[in-house]
């Protein structure tokens, strides 16, 4: 389990580094979105709140990469990971393979942190 928990994170270290990276330097030739995906893209580029969903996935990235605070960036791209299922599942499932590999390397790195992540379930605080 230490080998394949060191594998995920690495592999979803790079997929976030690399795709929020891509948000802002455009190195990986993306289609053009059709249908309600346009619209969705079309409103989120045209304000600045695109730069922090890009920003948060190259900060996970980079966290899971280097082995710090990993907790931290498994609990913000837990979010990130549901909005890209959900966007997947209702604009464009040809990406929900993608989307379902990324969560199971977010559940298998998180099995491996469950100690540090088992307090934000708690029903109430002290």
């Amino acid at each position: 389990m230490k080998t394949a928990s060191l594998i995920a994170r690495l592999l979803l270290g790079l997929i976030f580094l690399t795709f929020g990276l891509n948000g802002f330097l455009h190195f990986i030739p993306l289609p053009p979105p059709t249908g309600v995906a346009a619209q969705f893209f079309g409103a989120l580029f045209s304000s600045p709140y695109w730069m922090t969903i890009f920003a948060l996935q190259a900060l996970g990235g980079i966290l899971l990469l280097l082995n710090r605070y990993v907790s931290l960036a498994l609990v913000f791209l837990a979010g990130i990971i549901f909005n890209i299922l959900v966007f997947h599942i209702f604009m464009a499932p040809a990406g929900l393979p993608l989307a379902f590999f990324v969560i199971a390397l977010w559940i298998v790195v998180a099995l491996r942190n469950k100690q540090h992540l088992a307090p934000i379930f708690v029903a109430r605080s002290e």
